[in-house]
């Protein structure tokens, strides 16, 4: 006998009627007035101090110090966006890690120390110091070693691959790449000296590579900015369809203002600013601000769907 409902709305999700296989056991159907209307929980706009401060204490064991928030989010593996992974990599002295991160690539900012990476796949081993940036393959042994006591900031898309069920197949665009931190003051210092009067809401230096310049990421998923405001400056209120997990790296009396909400910065803290929030960042010190930003922006671009606009 045909069930009827009330609407269409109030049917929830349907099971075939007199399956003739385990394929078609396994069929669900909806309808226009309720597939569309799924609830998934927001993801919370927060500045993570507990792992940089555990990562950075002395005497911390070696080890990744996670900015987790995926049972807020309801992800099933370690998240901090739904499509990105931040974390802090803390190495003693003499220690060497090694890894294989399921994920397109990993993002790097050396905070403290000295150190090697050894990328085995490409056979190329990048030597860091405080200050660099560097770009490293995923699905890939990776080997980290310590000269000294160091501590690494780490972004990876390793929800975004663990969501879709994607293997990371490495690709011949995908190479190690080394940003040097004399290399980057260099390129902040010509950005600097170009249309001074222009200097109002900060200056960002956006990181890309020779395989993937015409797209300007670092990644196809992922987009990597070094961005500045100087003393007394606001970069003024804006959105964007992407999520984005902010380094702070310098700055006195900054905030960050994310859907109303006053996030007070504090040094080497990651800041999350939630996809499609109303965002703006503040500089009431005497320095210029200087902060590192990762979005998931590459695949916003790629859908056409970045949505970047100021806020009115």
């Amino acid at each position: 006998m045909l069930r009827k409902f009330s609407s269409m709305a109030e049917m929830g999700v349907q099971a075939p009627e007199a399956p003739a296989s385990a394929a078609q056991a396994r069929s669900r159907y909806f309808n226009s007035a309720n597939a569309f209307n799924i609830k998934l929980p927001p993801v919370p706009g927060q500045l993570f101090t507990d792992p940089a401060e555990e990562a950075m204490q002395p005497g911390a064991a070696s080890g990744f110090y996670l900015c987790d928030q995926s049972a807020a989010l309801g992800c099933a593996m370690p998240a901090t966006t739904p499509f990105m992974l931040a974390s802090y990599l803390t190495l003693a002295a003499g220690v060497t890690m090694a890894e294989t991160p399921v994920c397109s690539g990993t993002i790097w900012y050396v905070i403290t120390g000295e150190g090697e990476s050894d990328c085995v796949a490409a056979g190329e081993t990048i030597a860091w110091q405080a200050g660099d940036i560097f770009f490293l393959p995923g699905n890939v042994q990776l080997v980290h070693r310590a000269t000294s006591d160091a501590v690494l900031w780490r972004v990876s898309d390793e929800p975004l691959l663990a969501f879709g069920g994607f293997a990371a197949v490495p690709r011949r665009d995908i190479v190690p790449v080394h940003y040097p931190a004399t290399e980057i003051a260099h390129q902040m210092a010509v950005i600097d000296a170009t249309d001074a009067d222009a200097n109002t809401s900060g200056r960002a230096l956006v990181f890309s590579t020779e395989q993937l310049e015409a797209g300007r990421n670092i990644l196809p998923t992922l987009t990597l900015s070094f961005n500045t405001l100087p003393p007394g400056r606001v970069q003024p209120a804006h959105r964007h369809n992407s999520a984005a997990i902010t380094l702070i790296v310098a700055g006195d009396e900054c905030h960050s203002l994310v859907d109303d909400v006053v996030n007070p910065w504090r040094q080497w803290g990651t800041l999350v600013t939630p996809p499609a929030a109303v965002h703006s960042h503040h500089n009431g010190g005497g320095r210029r601000a200087d902060f590192l930003i990762v979005q998931d922006g590459g695949l916003y671009y790629h859908a056409r769907t970045m949505g970047f606009a100021a806020a009115r």
